[in-house]
């Protein structure tokens, strides 16, 4: 049984690339990795109950285990080329695996990932998803190079997947006829990694991160890497008028700020580059807002002395 799921999963994902020599069926995978570039690898795991809502529909998983590695690559400026999945599933399923397979091969084939590997068990659900890229030498955007008096800009909108976990969760009515509420419940369910904007960056941003856990946090990742400090004007984060509109702005704000699964990319550029990086990333369709500066110190502070909201973002292991 083991090995028709893993033949459901393989027909569903096929993606020819010239660089697979050997893909799934063998012992280990036999990738060629092109001549001038370093591969960058990532790895993410998700649980039912913890990453997803339970009653998240397979197709949205599988697009999600694939799109939280593709944010990573994205994050670090590479060119995403193969990707693993191990699989763990309490029972046999084959619907479940289909729906999975077809949702995550919506997304490879979107990006030309090939899925070249991986397990199946028995446990728990989860997911884990290990993606490789290939970046230029010495072009890798990293946390590490945010310099003081670089602008810090975001891709997209912020706090739109935790105002749809809220829903999911039931903090609100969840009203399926209501575009804004779909639209929130999309964010979470099926986030766009920002893939072309990453690849854009190169060259123009000193630094970069991808939002998963939080703006807070993830800007503190940054911040700690860097040497640096952050400081952030609340008011000029992008908010989606769905959120507002379900939420309220002042609440919608604080969602921006601390809440997780956005998968947009936070990033810094010094102020000569700043008009070349906008129409890098206007050619990419991609929405940039800029929100705050990078000062001398260290950690994320917000302009004006405003309180932050406690919650700093996700951390799976408190305390």
């Amino acid at each position: 049984m083991e090995f028709r799921l893993i033949d459901r999963i393989r027909e569903r994902t096929a993606q020819l690339r010239e660089d697979v020599r050997l893909g799934i069926g063998d012992d280990a995978a036999l990738l060629t990795v092109p001549l001038g570039q370093e591969l960058a690898v990532a790895i993410d795991t998700l649980v039912g109950g913890v990453h997803f809502p339970h009653d998240t529909a397979p197709a949205d998983i599988g697009w999600k285990a694939l799109a939280v590695n593709l944010s990573d690559l994205a994050a670090m400026g590479a060119a995403p080329a193969w990707a693993l999945l191990a699989l763990t599933l309490p029972q046999v399923d084959p619907a479940r695996v289909d729906g999975l397979a077809e949702g995550f091969a919506q997304l490879a084939r979107e990006y030309g990932v090939a899925l070249v590997g991986g397990d199946t068990t028995r446990g728990p659900f989860c997911l884990s998803v290990a993606v490789h890229g290939f970046v230029p030498p010495g072009q890798a955007l990293t946390r590490a190079g945010a310099c003081v008096g670089d602008a810090v800009f975001v891709t997209g909108t912020l706090g739109d997947a935790a105002g749809g976990l809220r829903l999911a969760l039931g903090e609100r009515p969840f009203d399926p006829a209501d575009e804004a509420h779909r639209m929130l419940r999309a964010r979470l369910d099926r986030p766009i990694p920002r893939v072309r904007a990453g690849l854009a960056l190169r060259g123009f941003a000193n630094a970069c991160i991808d939002v998963s856990d939080g703006l807070l946090a993830d800007l503190g990742h940054l911040c700690a890497a860097s040497g640096v400090g952050v400081e952030i004007d609340a008011d000029a984060l992008p908010l989606s008028p769905a959120s507002c509109t379900v939420f309220g702005e002042g609440p919608a704000r604080e969602l921006a700020l601390a809440g997780g699964d956005d998968y947009e990319l936070c990033f810094t550029v010094p102020p000569a580059r700043i008009a070349a990086m906008q129409a890098a990333l206007d050619g990419q369709g991609c929405r940039v807002t800029r929100i705050g500066r990078v000062v001398e110190g260290q950690g994320v502070s917000l302009a004006g002395g405003g309180p932050a909201p406690q919650r700093r973002g996700w951390d799976h292991f408190p305390g």
